[in-house]
């Protein structure tokens, strides 16, 4: 645990003031800042040796990001609920009775989302929206549904103020994904993200075809392949947040990640980077994601108090945590430079075989490492690939090949 310095104290009371006196803010946004701020006075944690030096450092320096996920957690990052459970049964603890017609379905999830933690304090993940409210559609003519969802999605963008907020349809077509679809196509909203989940011998191309001239209006749906998630994490998993596919019922507990163009930059070779310096980068990182799920689990009692455990809307063993990377490219090409070699990740063979042997080690390393508490994914971490921050500078996404930088025979395509 670190201390608490003279100094590091002033500069959280100015945190707090400037907070209170700031203009940018909303009265909510503030008091979510001030949550922060009182977080930051907490040093609970048993953190590994060397995490100061590759965490608390200047971005530039910086090996391993925790997404400003707090000193203290007193939830998981990301929760899922089952809310085909709330659908069947309603909830005792919101005081809803299971709804028996469309405005009582809408009506039961707004209310529920306002119940739903996360690391933003908005839910993550807001149902399979169509098949949650196919079976209230009898006896509706489209016109009234679509104004219903219309005022159901509007609800949403103006109380969710967080575009982690995530919503699925599909692979089966339904009427209820349809309108959904031509209700966003109107509204163009920026929240929730949408996603349909897609096979080829579920989804017609007729509900395909939909989606795409949506998201032509929209920018959503995206398009997730419905058979390898079902591979991956079976029947029940749900795309949520930015994209992540996770279990229903469950979760992740923590989200942090490498910033791997930093940590090439502390090798003095590709033999020294995969030997010495990744190998201490993941381990110090796996350490603290132990940790923080420690903490959740053994002393926040978040699943000894909340209702979404006390319900069954949740579960503890349907929870994993997220092992995240950037920067694969330009990672790959300071150890190129580092070896006198000019080959560049996308462009050049020995350069894409490095990015591969890299991700291999980091993938070995995942599936070594055992989590008690990830039970929902055999007690490993799932790889992510992790988009970005607006800080981040020289940094890609995940694995991608840097923007500017994209082979000539892509384009062309």
């Amino acid at each position: 645990m670190r201390s608490l310095t003279l100094e590091r104290i002033e500069n959280l009371r100015q945190n707090i003031y400037d907070t209170i006196t700031g203009t940018t803010e909303t009265f909510e946004q503030k008091i979510t800042s001030l949550a922060r701020h009182a977080d930051s006075f907490m040093e609970v944690l048993n953190l590994p040796e060397g995490l100061d030096d590759l965490l608390n450092v200047p971005y530039e320096r910086r090996c391993i990001c925790d997404l400003n996920e707090g000193h203290a957690p007193l939830r998981p990052r990301y929760i899922t609920p089952d809310y085909p459970k709330l659908m069947r049964e309603g909830s005792a603890f919101l005081q809803l009775d299971a709804p028996t017609d469309l405005w009582e379905a809408l009506n039961s999830l707004l209310i529920f989302y306002r119940h739903v933690p996360s690391v933003t304090n908005y839910p993550v993940f807001i149902g399979n929206l169509d098949q949650l409210l196919e079976p209230f559609l009898d006896g509706l003519d489209d016109a009234v549904i679509r104004k219903a969802f219309k005022l159901f999605l509007t609800n949403i963008d103006r109380t969710i103020l967080d575009s982690f907020c995530h919503a699925d349809i599909g692979p089966v077509p339904t009427r209820a994904g349809r309108l959904l679809m031509e209700a966003e196509a109107e509204l163009e909203h920026a929240v929730p993200n949408l996603t349909m989940r897609y096979d080829a011998s579920l989804t017609t191309d007729a509900f395909a075809l939909a989606g795409i001239q949506c998201a032509l209006r929209s920018a959503k749906p995206s398009f997730a392949n419905h058979r390898m998630f079902l591979k991956e994490l079976g029947d029940h998993y749900v795309i949520a947040s930015c994209y992540n596919g996770l279990l229903e019922g469950g979760g992740s507990y923590t989200l942090c990640r490498l910033l791997l163009n930093h940590i090439a930059d502390r090798a003095d070779s590709v033999e020294q980077f995969q030997a010495e310096t990744l190998p201490h980068v993941m381990e110090v990182m796996a350490q603290y994601m132990d940790e923080r799920i420690r903490f959740i689990v053994e002393e926040s009692n978040f699943f000894e108090s909340n209702f979404l455990a006390q319900e069954g809307f949740i579960s503890r063993d349907r929870f994993t945590a997220m092992f995240g990377l950037v920067g694969l490219a330009e990672c790959v090409n300071t150890l190129m430079e580092k070896e006198g070699k000019s080959g560049r990740f996308g462009h050049d063979p020995e350069a894409d075989a490095l990015g591969v042997a890299i991700m291999e080690q980091i993938d070995r390393f995942n599936k070594n490492h055992v989590n008690p508490y990830c039970e929902g994914t055999g007690g490993h971490f799932l790889l992510h690939a992790q988009v970005g921050l607006s800080d981040d500078c020289n940094t890609s996404p995940g694995t991608r090949i840097p923007i500017g930088e994209e082979p000539e025979e892509l384009l062309d395509e």
